[in-house]
């Protein structure tokens, strides 16, 4: 009876936090239907009188229309995830699979990396685009955003727990090392992989200081970018900001709804073994 007791009370504290966290998006998504003079009625009408269609069709083919920074965030962030995948797949293969003189030393300053905060690389990295003649162009975003220590320590994980004894036979049968990590592990990792290209599609998605600092045309703005200069521009018609931020998110929410079973998994997974 005390177990139970336990239970009920923690799970009603769960379920205080998640109303908490839910409230402010369906107040967000409440806001994006309702006519300006609605918005700030009080008490809070959560389910407008007339649904505002029209904010959907201006935010989305009017004056400022939200369709280029969207096409512009696609091609980033798909061209980004894609390579992410690739790269940091291959390099887990080279520091689980491959034996070479050094290979944890260089596999530990590798992943040292990722204490260093992305600020203090802006920079340098701004100088070097800008030398290299990609600055203002999407491949000062997506060329970084390709190599991350993060994604090949979480393949890695995952590849530490496939058994030896599966490369060893294929080795035999005179496989590669570009075999075995094609035709055996990244069959088997699909559930790190779908992990990866979430977190990676989120990360990249939502990015917002790497395309203010080396972007600064309206035509190739990202979504974060296009959102902010959207908000300026529509002042205080807070309904339409808020169509907006709707239209922002769904692409992250959308992927994470269809993949979060293998998400889980993966997650589960990569971290069994060291």
């Amino acid at each position: 009876m005390q177990d139970f007791v336990w239970k009920l009370i923690l799970t009603v504290i769960l379920l205080a936090f998640a109303i908490s966290m839910v409230l402010p998006f369906l107040w967000m998504i409440s806001t994006s239907l309702k006519k300006p003079i609605e918005v700030f009625a009080y008490p809070i009408q959560w389910i407008p009188h007339t649904f505002q269609w029209d904010n959907y069709k201006e935010v989305w083919s009017g004056p400022r229309s939200f369709w280029i920074y969207y096409w512009n965030s696609i091609k980033v962030t798909g061209l980004t995830v894609i390579g992410t995948v690739m790269v940091s797949s291959a390099a887990a293969y080279g520091f689980s699979r491959i034996r070479f003189k050094g290979r944890d030393t260089v596999f530990m300053i590798f992943l040292a990396t990722m204490m260093v905060p992305d600020q203090v690389t802006l920079i340098p990295r701004f100088i070097l685009f800008n030398y290299l003649g990609i600055y203002n162009t999407h491949l000062s975003l997506i060329i970084p955003g390709i190599f991350t220590a993060f994604g090949t320590f979480l393949m890695r994980q995952f590849y530490m727990t496939v058994p030896n004894e599966l490369s060893e036979a294929a080795r035999m049968e005179g496989a590669n090392h570009f075999r075995i990590w094609l035709k055996i592990l990244v069959p088997l990792s699909k559930p790190t992989l779908v992990s990866l290209v979430i977190l990676s599609f989120t990360w990249n998605w939502n990015e917002f200081v790497n395309p203010l600092v080396f972007l600064n045309k309206k035509e190739l703005f990202t979504v974060p970018l296009g959102l902010t200069n959207f908000i300026d521009e529509a002042g205080t018609e807070y309904s339409l900001m808020m169509t907006a931020a709707v239209s922002s998110i769904l692409p992250v929410i959308v992927l994470f709804l269809a993949c979060q079973r293998w998400f889980i998994e993966g997650v589960v997974s990569s971290g069994v073994k060291g």
